[in-house]
């Protein structure tokens, strides 16, 4: 059994063939997805597809990407909606110094509230942190009173080691299943076991094996196989150890394993 820490399944490009990727998922052993929103705009569709299938598993958050359809009365609308619905975290929020022409004073406004209704609402977090993991760890500091991951996590050493002391876990996907990850291959290899989720962060990131492809999450196992082999585990040790990870942090009751 696995869980897919993060997978956007209520994306458009799941559109056609939604219920056929889910039921791949399930052949594959991927029994449970968590799926976090990017825009406000996208709430009540995610809010439909996990109710209409088991083991599916929203979250509701405001992307830095999507900075552009984002409003302040968003921040509101966010914690009306957590107090009446079934939720397991806050995001996809976080801070992006990738793309060009996202402004950071909006972005840094959007993720700190954010974070002050995780708190409020004591959920963990899922955090996107491209070109900027040194200010996402600031800001989490600069909050506090927080828990959650770092997904697809591309950053140093130094800075892994920074978010396990503050209790945050980091996602790994398919971009480790790279040879030229040779940096995310040494983290992933060496780090303590229970700060590690995988994930797909599907349609988006394939792994090396499927590139240039739309991702699901039945491809998890690929992720999966190569976590064992830089670990020297087994699949199944690194199953357990994840799925139960991901199923702490979000108090998914159904994914505790052993």
């Amino acid at each position: 059994m696995l869980i897919d820490s993060h997978c956007h399944l209520d994306a458009p490009e799941f559109d056609r063939d939604r219920d056929a990727v889910i039921e791949r998922a399930r052949a594959a052993g991927v029994t449970a997805q968590v799926i976090p929103a990017v825009a406000a705009s996208g709430w009540s569709k995610l809010s439909a597809l996990s109710a209409s299938h088991e083991g599916l598993h929203p979250a509701y958050g405001l992307h830095p990407m999507f900075l552009a359809e984002h409003r302040d009365e968003h921040i509101d609308g966010l914690r009306t909606l957590l107090a009446t619905e079934r939720a397991v975290a806050v995001g996809e929020c976080g801070l992006d110094f990738h793309v060009p022409g996202l402004d950071e004073a909006q972005q840094r406004f959007f993720f700190e509230a954010q974070l002050r209704i995780a708190r409020e609402f004591d959920l963990p977090v899922i955090v996107h942190a491209r070109k900027a993991v040194d200010a996402v760890i600031a800001t989490i500091r600069h909050i506090g009173g927080l828990r959650g991951v770092v997904h697809s996590f591309s950053g140093s050493e130094q800075q892994a080691e920074q978010l396990w002391k503050l209790g945050f876990c980091l996602g790994i996907g398919g971009p480790v299943t790279y040879d030229r990850a040779q940096r995310l291959r040494r983290i992933v290899t060496a780090m303590p076991i229970e700060f590690l989720l995988l994930e797909t962060d599907a349609p988006d990131q394939p792994d090396a094996f499927h590139r240039g492809e739309r991702n699901e999450p039945s491809r998890l196992t690929v992720v999966r196989d190569c976590v064992a082999e830089l670990r020297r585990m087994s699949p199944e040790a690194v199953a357990t150890s994840t799925s139960n990870n991901t199923a702490r942090l979000f108090a998914l009751t159904e994914g505790r394993m052993g």
